[in-house]
């Protein structure tokens, strides 16, 4: 019998746990547990943007964590499920970036997402006249993050978007002293059109081979195929089905 494993999934900017509703059955219908959670200011946590931090986005999934996971960060939460699994290894049994970024030393997720060969976020995000927070255009999200997605899926996704803290996406990691020994995988989103898909080949790069693959979707892979989501998911942690 294949063993069960726990899977803790971290949606990105302007997201919320309820961008896994479609992946958490397919992983449960693969034998596996599977949680999502929602970071701080994000979906129906209530804590004031101004708050929030890249330490707290940590703290939010360690206190979610009760037993070793497969820690799924998706884009912007690359940053936070790394500093995670920086603070408590022996909680993350290995990690899965999910066309997410990897994070460089010395540099915040703002300066990454600049140092991009493209930028395909230009015009789609304007920040708050208090420079708190930062939102998406409207007219824009379709296009940006649902452009192969289900018309339903956008539909509901849509006015579920919040506003995105930009302090936390400012804040550079610590050296990393317990990371690089952690497992790690790369799913590449092939026809991305958030982050460009050649740039997040480079993040993975020094990933073990073997351990970067791809998916021919757009940036929301949770909606435009869950289930291909969940076997790869599955395949990573060496319990797909032959």
């Amino acid at each position: 019998m294949s063993e069960t494993v726990r899977f803790l999934l971290v949606h990105g900017s302007c997201h919320g746990a309820w961008c896994w509703r479609d992946v958490i059955p397919a992983l449960e219908a693969l034998g596996h547990e599977a949680t999502a959670i929602d970071l701080p200011s994000h979906g129906e946590d209530r804590t004031p943007a101004a708050d929030a931090t890249l330490d707290l986005y940590a703290e939010a999934i360690l206190d979610a964590i009760d037993a070793p996971v497969t820690l799924v960060g998706h884009s912007a939460a690359g940053y936070p499920i790394t500093l995670a699994a920086e603070r408590a290894p022996g909680k993350v049994r290995r990690l899965a970036y999910l066309c997410a970024y990897v994070p460089a030393r010395g540099m915040s997720m703002i300066d990454m997402r600049k140092a991009g060969p493209r930028q395909l976020l230009q015009g789609a995000v304007r920040a708050a006249p208090d420079g708190v927070t930062y939102s998406v255009d409207p007219a824009m999200a379709p296009g940006t993050f649902y452009h192969d997605c289900p018309e339903e899926a956008v539909a509901d996704a849509l006015p579920r978007l919040c506003p995105e803290p930009i302090l936390p996406q400012s804040t550079a990691l610590p050296l990393l002293r317990n990371w690089p020994a952690i497992e790690k995988h790369y799913i590449v989103c092939e026809d991305d059109h958030t982050i460009p898909p050649e740039y997040q080949a480079t993040m993975a790069a020094a990933f073990p081979p073997g351990h970067v693959t791809s998916l021919a979707t757009g940036h929301s892979p949770f909606f435009t195929a869950p289930g291909a989501l969940a076997r790869r998911l599955s395949e990573i942690v060496g319990t797909a089905d032959a």
